[in-house]
């Protein structure tokens, strides 16, 4: 006998008000700096630790309070930026651009994110926004392989679990968006990246995508500081993030 159609759940619905779906999680469903489930990022990493002793070479954490109204989603951390100081987007061009733009429109205590001694700045605190990556640990050429963004993408579902309805997510580049859609159960071709795009998701998240704010792409003007200026601008427009 045929059984009658169940419509589908909304993805992102499910993700909103429920715990994280086990189909996308793995065993150990938390993240930690200690994960190894990359065996080709876990040795690299290793190597880097055995080269740079002083260098954080871990996983990197989210930075800023979860559930905020705000989710900024870059791709991976940086060699000698959120790979050294173990905080997103902290110690390389990226991350200047990025918290000096945050600090312009109130969304961060500080716009320089190192201290004196060319650490993460402890005394910076986020208000209102949290930074993630889709692949936490450092890539071999800064190129993750596609099993990798997979692999990680289970963390990024519990980032999407923690946000409040009608939150805003921004996507720093290409993959980045692909890995919010991914965990949204989302289908790509149904959401085109395009820089200062505005996707509004089921279960009423939205997606703001920007280019990445890497110095090449700054360097060969993809992306100006006044282009990122308007992403954010075109966010603030929607709702107040700051507490």
């Amino acid at each position: 006998m045929k059984r009658p159609h169940q419509p589908r759940n909304d993805p992102v619905s499910d993700v909103l008000q429920a715990p994280p779906r086990a189909g996308l999680l793995f065993a150990m469903n938390r993240f930690t700096t200690d994960c190894r489930l990359c065996p080709r990022l876990a040795t690299f990493l290793d190597g880097v630790r055995a080269a740079q002793p002083d260098y954080f070479a871990k996983p990197v954490p989210s930075f800023g309070e979860a559930g905020t109204p705000l989710l900024i989603v870059g791709l991976a951390p940086g060699m000698h930026g959120a790979n050294r100081t173990g905080r997103p987007f902290t110690g390389d061009y990226a991350g200047e651009l990025l918290y000096s733009t945050l600090h312009k429109f109130g969304l961060s205590t500080a716009a320089e994110p190192l201290d004196a001694n060319k650490q993460a700045n402890p005394a910076l605190k986020l208000k209102g926004c949290r930074i993630t990556n889709a692949v936490r640990c450092l890539p071999p050429q800064n190129k993750p392989e596609p099993a990798e963004i997979r692999q990680c993408n289970a963390y990024l579902v519990q980032e999407l679990a923690a946000l409040p309805r009608g939150a805003s997510i921004l996507a720093l580049g290409t993959i980045a968006h692909e890995a919010v859609l991914r965990a949204g159960g989302l289908k790509v071709k149904d959401f085109k990246f395009g820089h200062n795009a505005r996707h509004v998701l089921p279960g009423g998240l939205k997606l703001y995508d920007s280019y990445h704010c890497s110095r090449y792409n700054t360097q060969t003007k993809r992306l100006t500081e006044a282009m990122l200026h308007q992403v954010f601008e075109s966010i603030l427009e929607q709702h107040t993030l700051r507490p």
